[in-house]
């Protein structure tokens, strides 16, 4: 039994000084290639082998030829290990290498492909991430080039919008000023109107750009649907009345809810203005606040005839007004887009969809219990 402790413990030794030599190595090489690791690792574990044999060996007093002969299999040993690890090591190198190249491809703003040829489960992991992180980032610039169109568009309109009243206003002022205004009231009253909506819409402009930059907190407070709904039929009525339109309410139910009251007023306002212009005169438009679930649900249904199926998706886009003419009062094109930034920062949801006759926007809230 003592001889076999003698054995275990000089066979230790020697592997051990191998080990710490190789763990040596290893950390000085660490920031070298896969595969000089991999001869390294290889290198060490023949070293230990052949250190713990040959410690084991001489205290055994072998005799010179059953010594040679061990060292001799334990050196052919080493070299088939060490040539292993040494194919092995190129190959994994030259699987990273292939997943290095597809990974500068996908940098400069292709799409990333994965190498056809087999890998470690590792790389293959890797290659995994980045064909889901590629993506996101496809998905992401398709985002990027949607608001960066829609930002063209926006300055294209406002630059119209903002001209035309401006140019309006200046002939006006030069009228009144050279004294040649038939009804200088109605002059005076015009242009009351047009700064009104200059006003109207610079503060729109402040809005979504607060917004954007998510500057915009709102301040909830515990408030029934129906006291929202029938606040905007009511500041809606004056406008519905020029424009002979019908303003019903229907299904109006007490849903209670959190939210900033002035804002969420705002978007059912714009839905709402937003309803009457695009209805003819003696047409409808109707407002609901009901219950769906777990979601409280106001909706403004107006009888615009509906939108076209290509342009749904882009209801709530900064600036979007379909194929109205760019002139006023069609407005800027915010107030949608104002709608939906409100909608979301209070975790809901704003839709849109056509019925028969016109279409109906929704917008859902997480309801309180």
């Amino acid at each position: 039994m003592k001889d076999v402790v003698l054995i275990a413990l000089f066979a230790l030794g020697g592997a051990a000084l191998a080990g710490l030599a190789g763990a040596g190595v290893l950390m000085f090489l660490r920031r070298r290639s896969v595969a000089v690791s991999l001869v390294v690792v290889a290198v060490v574990a023949v070293t230990a082998m052949l250190a713990g044999t040959l410690s084991v060996a001489w205290a055994m007093f072998l005799s010179p030829h059953d010594l040679w002969v061990v060292t001799l299999v334990v050196a052919m040993a080493a070299a088939v290990s060490l040539l292993t690890a040494l194919v092995l090591g190129r190959w994994v190198v030259a699987r990273s290498r292939d997943l290095a190249r597809a990974a500068r491809d996908f940098g400069d703003g292709g799409d990333f492909a994965a190498p056809a040829a087999p890998a470690t489960a590792e790389l293959a992991d890797l290659a995994r991430e980045l064909a889901a992180t590629s993506e996101k980032l496809a998905a992401s610039r398709e985002r990027e080039r949607a608001l960066e169109a829609s930002r063209r568009e926006l300055v294209a309109w406002i630059s119209h919008d903002l001209r035309t009243p401006l140019t309006g206003l200046r002939a006006m002022a030069e009228a009144l000023e050279d004294g040649v205004a038939a009804d200088p009231g109605r002059y005076h009253r015009q242009i009351r109107a047009e700064v009104e909506r200059l006003t109207a819409m610079v503060g729109d402009l402040f809005e979504l750009s607060r917004i954007h930059a998510g500057a915009f907190t709102p301040v909830p407070s515990r408030m029934s649907l129906r006291d929202l709904a029938a606040d905007a039929l009511l500041g809606a009525g004056p406008l519905a009345d020029e424009r002979g339109v019908r303003l019903v309410g229907e299904e109006i139910h007490h849903v209670p809810v959190e939210v900033d009251g002035k804002e969420m007023t705002r978007v059912l306002a714009n839905l709402l203005v937003n309803a009457i212009r695009h209805t003819p005169a003696d047409g409808t438009v109707a407002v609901s606040a009901t219950r769906r679930g777990q979601s409280a649900v106001l909706a403004v249904t107006d009888a615009c005839g509906g939108i076209p199926a290509d342009d749904l998706p882009r209801v709530f886009d900064t600036g979007w007004r379909g194929t109205a003419a760019r002139t006023p009062p069609a407005g800027a094109g915010l107030g949608l887009a104002i709608v939906r930034g409100i909608v979301e920062a209070h975790a809901g949801q704003a839709d849109v969809r056509n019925v028969p006759g016109g279409c109906r926007f929704e917008v859902t809230l997480p309801l309180v219990t």
